[in-house]
């Protein structure tokens, strides 16, 4: 039973996923216009920058202009289009090969790069207190842990979470700081992928999570062997 639930968690989030990815802005001008229709004389939604990380669809419609979500410093989502020409895919990059993979660890691994990424069973019971709940409409459902918002779920209990994210660059060791992750639930590290960007020295770990209903996709960011950050997208 449980063999038969992943491979059909996998079917559905790789159709899901399979016309969107990360990328980021490459733009000699050093921002580029996100516009709120698919030409170059639409509104201006949104600027930005270069090096910036966003979340593509793919459309059918024109392929010069893609579909684009992206959440600015304020953690304000904007949706609109950008010029094909002035992006770069997250996953046209360098792929760190995967060893070793299971359900709760995956171990990649080239030249001198070492990702681990491990996941376990989430301690609801020890854990409900930094839980805080909103009314929807007569209902009170749990939305937030230790303040942040919660990813992964649609209402349920979280079944796992982040045990840690390691990355070994050079001979350093970095951990993704806990804060970073504790609130990211429901890991599938069978669809973890890293790749690597040799002209910035810029790593990407790149993995798309779900309990089956709540699913996004994060984006861990490291350049130079410094923790930059992370992109989350429910993209649906």
């Amino acid at each position: 039973m449980k063999t038969n639930t992943i491979i059909l968690l996998a079917a559905t989030l790789s159709f899901q996923f399979s016309l969107a990815q990360f990328a980021k802005i490459v733009d000699k001008d050093g921002y580029v216009n996100l516009r709120k229709e698919a030409n170059g004389k639409s509104d201006i939604v949104g600027k930005i920058t270069s090096d910036e990380i966003l979340y593509i669809f793919s459309t059918e419609e024109n392929k010069n202009w893609l579909n684009a979500d992206y959440t600015d410093k304020k953690d304000k989502t904007l949706s609109g289009y950008i010029h094909s020409s002035r992006i770069k895919y997250i996953e046209s990059y360098e792929s760190v090969p995967a060893i070793s993979i299971n359900e709760s660890k995956a171990i990649f691994n080239s030249k001198n790069i070492t990702v681990t990424i491990e996941s376990e069973p989430f301690n609801y019971k020890e854990n409900k207190k930094h839980f805080s709940t909103t009314n929807y409409n007569g209902y009170k459902v749990e939305d937030k842990f230790k303040g942040k918002q919660i990813w992964g779920t649609d209402g349920t209990i979280p079944q796992t979470h982040y045990k840690s994210v390691s990355v070994k660059m050079g001979g350093k060791i970095l951990q993704i700081p806990p804060k970073e992750i504790e609130n990211l639930f429901n890991i599938n590290t069978e669809f973890a992928a890293c790749y690597f960007d040799s002209e910035h020295e810029s790593l990407y770990i790149n993995m798309v999570n779900s309990d089956g209903a709540g699913g996004y996709a994060v984006l861990f960011t490291i350049e130079k062997g410094v923790y930059k950050g992370k992109t989350l997208i429910m993209p649906f």
